[in-house]
């Protein structure tokens, strides 16, 4: 039972991290129908800007601060340079303009920071807390209690707030939007910003329990896509569920098989759901009326 318990706890403190990831891409999607693979480069700008501003003797809240504000610019830089400039170009044009952003961000981590692993210190130490025989790292909480408070936020945003049901209303028809006076262009920035600024908060979360590095970006935006295909596409619901029943299958399929195909296990897994429900666990059934 311990063990069952042990890998509950590993299972969904990473797949917290790429429920966020696919929220990202979920918020993204929804408002410009672009594929954002370069989100995971946002989650080690989060981790990897913390990591040095700290070494510079920066403040540990305000250096979280630092690398939350430098992720949303970037965020918005992407989408005034590079989706911008190519808005009306067919989706596989988009996606291969944020696989370039991906490539470019990496480059520029490489010469900005460097290329090896760093960690941060855990923000409540690092002693285990037993849990049933489950020994769960504290931060393991910050990134669970992370996950729920920004879901919670967005929630409210777009639910309570002027700006947040001008988001929805892009998302739900674009055109319509524009009509009612709506900036969709806009829009499609904030949710850009949104987006990586949740993928920051995610990789300054994670990295004291997993290390960051310059390319830790390319496996997580997997990942993450991962996770938003098997929740269904668009749906925020369904990038949460997607996200940790990813990060459960990794961590049952490492401890009972063996973590040197935990990776292709997942993905696997998620294929076979993907074959039997292409629109995912949660995905609506699209109707297009002639």
């Amino acid at each position: 039972m311990a063990e069952f318990l042990q890998f509950c706890a590993s299972g969904l403190t990473v797949g917290a991290v790429y429920a966020l990831v696919a929220l990202g891409f979920t918020i993204i999607y929804n408002a410009s129908d672009v594929v954002n693979f370069a989100q995971g480069e946002f989650v080690m700008i989060g981790g990897m800007t913390t990591v040095f501003a700290t070494a510079a003797g920066v403040p540990l809240p305000i250096a979280v601060l630092i690398a939350i504000l430098a992720a949303m610019v970037i965020g918005l830089l992407l989408h005034r340079l590079a989706i911008e400039p190519a808005r009306g170009a067919s989706p596989v044009t988009l996606i291969i303009i944020t696989i370039g952003a991906s490539i470019f961000l990496r480059g520029l981590a490489q010469i900005v920071f460097d290329k090896q692993f760093h960690s941060l210190p855990a923000f409540s130490g690092d002693t285990p807390i037993n849990i049933g025989g489950a020994l769960v790292l504290p931060q393991s909480f910050w990134v669970l209690g992370g996950a729920v408070v920004i879901v919670i936020a967005l929630w409210a945003f777009f639910n309570r707030t002027v700006t947040g049901k001008a988001v929805l209303a892009t998302a739900a028809n674009r055109l319509a939007a524009r009509l009612v006076g709506i900036n969709t262009s806009f829009v499609i920035g904030l949710s850009f910003v949104l987006s990586a600024a949740i993928g920051a908060i995610a990789g300054i979360l994670v990295t004291p329990i997993t290390l960051t590095s310059y390319d830790i970006g390319t496996l997580l935006a997997l990942k993450g896509f991962a996770a938003a295909m098997l929740g269904g596409m668009g749906n925020p619901i369904g990038a949460i569920v997607g996200g940790l029943l990813v990060g459960l299958l990794e961590a049952f399929g490492a401890g009972y098989i063996s973590s040197t195909y935990k990776d292709a296990m997942a993905f696997i897994v998620i294929l076979g759901v993907l074959f039997v429900m292409p629109g995912g666990l949660l995905g609506r059934a699209s109707v297009e009326r002639v």
